[in-house]
């Protein structure tokens, strides 16, 4: 049936031209935009997943920020205290010359008071961007719990979309020279004074011609004195405030007679330990072993000492906490040959402090290298992952381009044969 109301054949080629458009202007965007998917409306679910990988990897570019900023942070400490070593080697070197009897020890003196000074510079000027991570003013508590800072190192995003942030944590390393306070005796003290106070009686068949260094306290992570072992400056949980306990970087001077003795407590001393180390110390600071005698009980952590002369030798002992892990530095003094021998022993302990800041701030400085190179890698896939989600395939896209315009042109004519048709019509009417 013909009829000159409803071309049927000129609606179909209408509708086929239509959606030969839509797709030709598809294709078009495609092109101009670069992306198969440019808006919501091209596909909502891809377009959602999209714009959160897109959120991410915008956050991830700020923590490399953030991780290049700790880094370089961190590697200003740690440079400061490798400094700071190898001046404390250099001191060493003038203590080890002090102990020769034939020297100028007041010029020797002198040196060590200047290359101290210049411990000081480095210490106060290892900043970086205000923040001074071996100086001591650092008193926040990092994600670890020990005194320090926190770098922001990743964004975690678990299965239901919730985002949390992590850290590195960044333990500050306090190597001021700033003197501190007096312990307690409950810290650590000489437990057994029999007799006079502050006298070991002379060796006469009495019963008080002996000391005994046997009282010691240690600091526990609860805020508290009852640990059984020195613990890192820093310590989460650790309060340094409370003086009847003893910690790693606490001094220990004891003298008997003339012979002074120093111990620097270290991290994970027992009272084992330090009395050990006191007799060290002693035996480096020239206590005559004939007149005196020195006897260790490993079992109760204590320190005999005997006076053997028929004479009262008078004896004192301080426990004390310089608030900055070199704050015995200033207290060297090689003018005397006692004062030169006792600075041999303490000046291995410092330095020790100071290799100790170096490897703890190269050892995070590394870890936070490592995730700054993860960071940028991960950010690298998350964009190649944006990109085969919601980028055009060009050369798809090309050719589609291309099939569309012919169907384009087809469509137009075939609407217009259709068009044409109900004038056939007319010839039935001649």
């Amino acid at each position: 049936m013909s009829s000159i109301l409803t071309n049927t054949s000129a609606m179909v080629a209408l509708q086929t031209l239509k959606n030969t458009n839509t797709n030709l202007q598809k294709a078009q965007n495609e092109i101009s935009t670069g992306k198969s998917i440019a808006s919501a409306k091209d596909n909502s679910a891809i377009w959602a997943i999209s714009k959160v990988m897109e959120a991410d990897v915008n956050g991830f570019k700020a923590i490399s920020d953030s991780l290049s900023l700790g880094q370089s942070t961190v590697a200003v400490a740690r440079q400061a205290a490798e400094t700071v070593t190898d001046l404390l080697t250099e001191i060493k070197g003038k203590i080890v010359a002090a102990q020769e009897d034939n020297v100028d020890r007041t010029k020797i003196q002198s040196d060590i008071t200047a290359l101290t000074k210049q411990i000081e510079s480095v210490v106060s000027a290892a900043q970086f961007n205000g923040l001074n991570l071996v100086d001591g003013s650092v008193t926040g508590t990092n994600v670890d719990g020990n005194t320090g800072i926190n770098v922001l190192s990743s964004l975690d995003r678990d299965a239901s979309g919730n985002v949390t942030s992590n850290s590195i944590g960044v333990a500050s390393q306090n190597l001021s020279l700033t003197g501190g306070t007096a312990l307690t005796a409950a810290a650590a003290s000489v437990g057994s004074d029999l007799g006079t106070a502050g006298v070991i009686d002379a060796n006469d068949g009495g019963t008080n011609d002996f000391i005994k260094l046997d009282t010691f306290a240690f600091l526990d992570a609860a805020g508290g004195a009852t640990g059984t072992a020195a613990l890192a400056r820093g310590t989460a949980g650790l309060d340094n405030t409370v003086t009847g306990g003893l910690m790693a970087g606490d001094e220990l001077t004891f003298q008997i007679g003339s012979v002074e003795a120093k111990y620097t407590v270290r991290e994970g001393d027992t009272a084992e330990a330090i009395v050990a180390g006191m007799k060290t110390a002693f035996q480096a600071a020239g206590l005559s072993s004939t007149d005196f005698t020195m006897d260790i009980d490993t079992v109760a952590g204590e320190l005999k000492i005997t006076n053997n002369t028929n004479a009262d030798v008078a004896f004192s002992f301080a426990a004390s906490r310089g608030s900055g892990g070199l704050s015995g530095l200033s207290t060297i003094n090689v003018t005397t040959g006692a004062g030169a021998t006792a600075a041999l022993g303490a000046i291995e302990n410092l330095i020790q402090t100071s290799i100790d800041a170096s490897a703890s701030f190269g050892s995070v400085e590394g870890r936070i290298e490592i995730q700054n190179n993860y960071i940028n890698k991960l950010t690298d896939s998350l964009k190649a992952g944006i990109g085969t989600l919601v980028d055009a395939d060009m050369e798809e896209a090309s050719a589609r381009l291309q099939a569309l315009q012919v169907q384009q042109q087809l469509g137009i004519q075939a609407l217009s044969i259709a068009n044409q048709a109900p004038q056939s019509i007319l010839s039935l009417f001649r």
